[in-house]
């Protein structure tokens, strides 16, 4: 049999603790040598002591092994101290595991430095906190949107503005709110975003803010030239012949020295004419302009929790005889039947409509005319209505366009219907998009 270090050592031991306790009882016996007798009963318990502590060597080890790692202290080694190849074993694992999590902890904290690195360089202001209040992340963007150098505890925003500290206390996860501050003089539009998520059974929110003041500024600016570009083409439409048949009255009527032209009965019927042209031409012109003052009085919405459903039958009722006369198939779809929606009943019958116009007029040059009616919830378990035509469809370089006030592709129409649902959409806090490419028809989608 084959002995390695660790059992010789043993062996060795119990040999030399055999042959003291041999000694110590026989010297024991013999009254004058007390003195050598106490000694050796001294180093029988030393030996005794050391073998229980070279046997628990592995013991104390791994106690220090789960100490080190406890505390996060990577540093020791642990040495081969000239023992069997089992704890020279034992000694190379812990090594290999002290490394591998030195390892680990080393790419974390660059992974870490990287990640902060990438928050303080990115234009989105980020600030995160935790559920006690305390600020766990603030990067430069933020510091400059806030205009505050250091943010400890979240209730600090009301040294910026009370309505900013607790418009981001009330936000909850997913939500987006738009609030006007003023830093230093100078307005700004914040954009704020929340997020919560958990972290070491610990709940944080995070809120990303961006001044787009500047982008909704250039947006308004944009749709205020539109808008006006759209007045100024209508009035001019306008104006101009009612200019061009004053100054030819005036021709008919007066001389170059202003003294009145006798009139005869032909003048006078181009007189008439002329006045009626004017008249008609300003009755047109008001016209637009009441159209134009409906278009910025919508009412206020008075929201309701109904069904779909009877959206749909007063929708039938109203437009029903219009759509058998012109040969229109409908149908009308809900998943499921008994679906609800919480909308203003009104506003929402004044958008169906509008849309309902619009589809019976893509299907003018259409043959076996249809329109579908749908309305579902989609996968956000938000409620949508679609409607779909097999009409002639809308042109790719109208798409954008479509949704502008007073911009209409039809020879008869105001322009307002489709911008009018979208203002109405959008207090509804929902959209109306479309979907369509020519002769394949289209599809507008309310999404609540």
């Amino acid at each position: 049999m084959v002995f390695n270090g660790f059992q010789k050592r043993i062996f060795l031991r119990i040999i030399a603790i055999s042959g003291t306790a041999i000694c110590a009882s026989w010297i024991t016996m013999m009254p004058s040598m007390l003195f050598p007798a106490i000694t050796l009963w001294i180093i029988l318990l030393i030996l005794v002591f050391e073998l229980f502590r070279y046997t628990e060597q592995s013991n104390r080890k791994l106690t220090r092994f789960l100490e080190y790692v406890k505390h996060g202290d990577f540093s020791p080694t642990f040495s081969d101290d000239n023992l069997s190849d089992s704890f020279s074993n034992l000694n190379a694992s812990f090594n290999a595991i002290i490394k591998e999590l030195k390892s680990n902890r080393t790419s974390k904290e660059e992974h870490l430095s990287y990640l902060q690195t990438v928050v303080s360089h990115i234009s989105i202001g980020v600030l995160v906190f935790k559920e006690d209040g305390k600020v766990d992340m603030f990067n430069h963007a933020a510091s400059e949107l806030l205009g505050i150098s250091d943010l400890r505890y979240i209730n600090d925003l009301s040294t910026v503005s009370e309505k900013l500290k607790t418009s981001v206390l009330s936000l909850k996860s997913g939500q987006r709110q738009l609030i006007k501050i003023s830093v230093d003089g100078q307005l700004k539009q914040l954009n704020i975003h929340s997020t919560q998520f958990k972290l070491r059974n610990e709940l944080f929110t995070l809120l990303s803010l961006q001044d787009i003041r500047s982008e909704l500024e250039e947006k308004e600016i944009e749709s205020w030239q539109r808008l006006i570009r759209v007045l100024t083409h209508e009035i001019m439409n306008s104006i101009t012949p009612i200019s061009s048949l004053a100054g030819t009255l005036n021709d008919m009527m007066f001389s170059e020295d202003g003294t009145p032209i006798p009139l005869d009965n032909e003048d006078r019927a181009s007189i008439q004419q002329a006045i009626e042209t004017i008249a008609n031409r300003s009755k047109g012109l008001l016209s637009f302009m009441e159209l134009y003052r409906d278009l910025t009085r919508i009412p206020k919405p008075n929201f309701k929790y109904f069904a779909v459903a009877e959206a749909f039958k007063r929708l039938d009722r109203l437009m029903g005889n219009q759509f058998e006369e012109l040969e229109i198939k409908t149908n009308y779809l809900l998943s499921p039947d008994d679906l609800m929606i919480t909308a203003d009943p009104d506003l929402l019958d004044q958008v169906l409509i509008n849309l309902a116009l619009n589809a019976k007029e893509a299907l003018r040059n259409t043959n076996d005319k249809s329109i579908l009616f749908k309305a579902l919830t989609n996968k956000s378990g938000k409620v949508i209505i679609e409607v779909t035509d097999n009409g002639q469809g809308i042109s790719p370089d109208l798409i954008d366009k479509i949704f502008m006030p007073f911009f209409t592709s039809k020879k008869e129409g105001s322009g307002i219907g489709l911008s009018l649902s979208r203002q109405i959409m959008h207090l509804h806090k929902g959209t109306i998009t479309v979907n369509s490419k020519p002769d394949q028809g289209a599809t507008f989608t309310l999404t609540f």
